[in-house]
């Protein structure tokens, strides 16, 4: 199964009635019954959010920041059409999938934890190209382990002439096309032996956007945090952590503008992040044959200081700024 440990016993169903969204309630059925004529599968009406829960050392179950996994799902539905959510649904939904697996929660020490995914898809019989007149919104999970065993390890990426998102279209939103248009440039990326792809932004390829489905972010020689400016962008709720977190805890400057793919030697640290892998560090980028590596090729100090301590907020070791953790046990 990769990433995910297993499969969870319980998830949580809801579905539109009259174009507005009904409580849903928790089911042991992994599988889903649509119409074949689903706009999910013939016109893309899919998208889904991803956050974690962790165990503290005390016990608690907490989230992190799932009122922003809130906002970005509804901006999202926006973006599709779709009915937003509800704040009550949205937060029953999580809570009651915790709460029912709260057994298959990986025990604080060990580096795992609780991998939330919710979703909502367009369904019903529909062959004309529009909206759908009924929803599903649904959340699974599965207990996760880590990225890296052995500790962080940095990676090597490559740039492609392939475009994750175009400009001003859906890269902004967790659509499910854009994870699949993603997947053939990654794995000629795998093919060639590298971790993944930079895509760069889609107007001019000169621009970094994003690292495959992670954001890019970079230390400066003179200790600037840098992420890219883009309209193509997924704001990453593990990005804005980050910069929150370089600010106001390790007092360093943020900027968010562009980052050429040319200039790389300005920065002698980079890395990926994202819910999934947290933070991953970048060894080095090859761009059209050339390699440029960043500082030695090891872990860099400020990346593993932002990760330590964003990972000592995840589980309760590290005070988190007010508002971060959601408690639900």
């Amino acid at each position: 199964m990769g990433y995910a440990l297993k499969e969870t016993e319980f998830r949580y169903r809801a579905w539109t009635k009259e174009g507005k969204w009904q409580l849903g309630e928790l089911t042991t059925d992994k599988y889903v019954k649509i119409h074949e004529g689903s706009n999910v599968f013939h016109y893309g009406q899919a998208l889904f959010e991803g956050l974690k829960a962790y165990r503290t050392k005390e016990g608690n179950i907490q989230l992190f920041r799932p009122e922003l996994n809130f906002e970005r799902i509804n901006a999202g539905l926006d973006r599709l059409v779709a009915p937003r959510l509800n704040r009550e649904l949205f937060f029953d939904a999580i809570t009651k999938v915790v709460e029912a697996n709260i057994d298959d929660i990986p025990d604080y020490g060990t580096g795992k934890s609780l991998y939330i995914r919710p979703y909502v898809i367009g369904h019903g019989m529909n062959l004309g190209v529009k909206p759908s007149d009924e929803y599903m919104f649904s959340v699974f999970c599965a207990p996760v382990g880590t990225y890296f065993a052995g500790g962080l390890q940095a990676l090597e990426f490559v740039s492609t002439d392939f475009d994750r998102a175009a400009t001003n279209g859906t890269g902004q939103v967790k659509v499910a096309g854009n994870y699949a248009a993603s997947l053939y440039p990654r794995q000629l990326a795998k093919d060639q032996g590298y971790a993944g792809v930079i895509y760069l932004d889609p107007s001019t390829h000169t621009k970094i956007d994003e690292v495959g489905a992670a954001n890019f972010f970079a230390i400066t020689n003179d200790n600037v945090v840098v992420t890219p400016k883009s309209s193509s962008i997924l704001p990453s709720i593990t990005r804005r952590s980050i910069l929150y977190i370089a600010e106001h805890i390790l007092g360093m400057k943020v900027e968010e503008r562009d980052c050429f793919i040319e200039g790389l030697d300005e920065f002698k640290e980079a890395g990926a992040c994202g819910t999934a892998a947290i933070i991953t560090p970048i060894k080095a980028i090859t761009h059209k044959g050339k390699r440029h590596q960043f500082g030695n090729g090891d872990v860099g100090p400020t990346i593993k200081k932002l990760y330590d301590t964003l990972v000592g907020i995840y589980y309760g070791d590290i005070e988190a700024p007010e508002g971060w953790m959601h408690t639900v046990l």
